[in-house]
């Protein structure tokens, strides 16, 4: 919904100025930068033209992105004007592709004007605060572990951990895990981040307590210990600010269908596309209605 066909644009203005001379801007301001025969390109059609370069040339040097650039516009300056002199432009088939390419392009405009530029840091945080509000924190441990292949390594590890020895000093030199030179630190974690044979041992542990006999799992044998408990903490706005603005440019997009359609009703004439869309465009509140009666027999 929010990535639009850049380089369909830049054909499209293309196409379109390869017969005017015309310019928004003054010549000052929007220097010529070449010439196909008579035709100029400009500044501003460059600045389109890199905007809508393959993301793959994204970290070219700006000058080769401004190369790369020109040679896609001067290639389809150089095949317009054949198109022109074969009559194309007259044709009913490039009519319906301009006028297609056209309301995209108004879509994408309006898009950007009443969705992405309409959100405000004062929405963002309103809808952050509000998301995490909704949040049920999780309860999360700060655990090290010492991982080794047999059964027998795990047990004499506890024996020392007994005796009184540093868990940390042991995950450093008898850990085979590629964490043991941060002395088993696995950080913080939640239920479904380990393995469930680890995760009911660990979580089952008492703050700065270790685990009293061996935990096997696929990875061969642990001994755990528990640094921490607590509740999981939230992400800052920082963090998920790009996804706050994700939901809000959602309910504004919907929000414009929604009034666009009551002021123009959409009829689909045939029967089975109308069958599709309606199911796919099923308002949210029908479609949790539908999934209910399943999930009840899921039961």
């Amino acid at each position: 919904m929010f990535k639009y066909s850049k380089l369909a644009a830049v054909a499209l203005i293309a196409i379109a100025a390869a017969g005017t001379g015309a310019r928004a801007q003054d010549a000052a301001a929007d220097p010529v930068v070449a010439k196909v025969g008579a035709v100029e390109i400009h500044e501003s059609e460059l600045k389109l033209a890199m905007a809508g370069l393959d993301p793959q040339l994204a970290n070219l040097p700006e000058e080769q992105k401004r190369v790369a650039a020109l040679s896609s516009i001067i290639d389809v300056k150089l095949l317009a004007a054949d198109a022109d002199k074969e009559g194309l432009r007259d044709s009913d088939d490039f009519k319906q592709r301009l006028a297609f390419l056209t309301d995209r392009e108004l879509h994408n405009a309006y898009f950007k004007k009443h969705v992405v530029d309409a959100v405000t840091p004062e929405e963002v945080k309103a809808r952050y605060d509000k998301e995490i509000a909704a949040i049920t924190p999780e309860d999360e441990i700060h655990a090290r572990h010492i991982l080794v292949k047999t059964e027998d390594e795990a047990k004499a590890i506890i024996k020392d951990l007994d005796a009184g020895k540093d868990f940390v000093e042991i995950a450093k030199e008898k850990s085979t895990d590629p964490n043991k030179s941060e002395g088993g630190d696995l950080g913080y974690f939640s239920k479904g981040r380990m393995v469930p044979e680890f995760e009911e041992a660990a979580f089952a542990l008492e703050k700065g307590a270790y685990s009293k006999v061996p935990v096997k799992t696929q990875f061969g044998y642990h001994v755990i210990k528990v640094e921490d408990k607590r509740k999981q903490q939230p992400p800052t706005l920082d963090q998920v600010e790009p996804q706050v603005r994700q939901l809000i440019m959602r309910d504004k997009y919907m929000e414009l269908l929604e009034k666009a359609k009551a002021e123009a009703p959409v009829d689909i004439q045939d029967p089975a596309l109308k069958t599709a869309y309606d199911a796919v465009n099923k308002p949210e509140a029908e479609a949790g209605e539908d999934a209910a009666p399943a999930a009840e027999g899921q039961q």
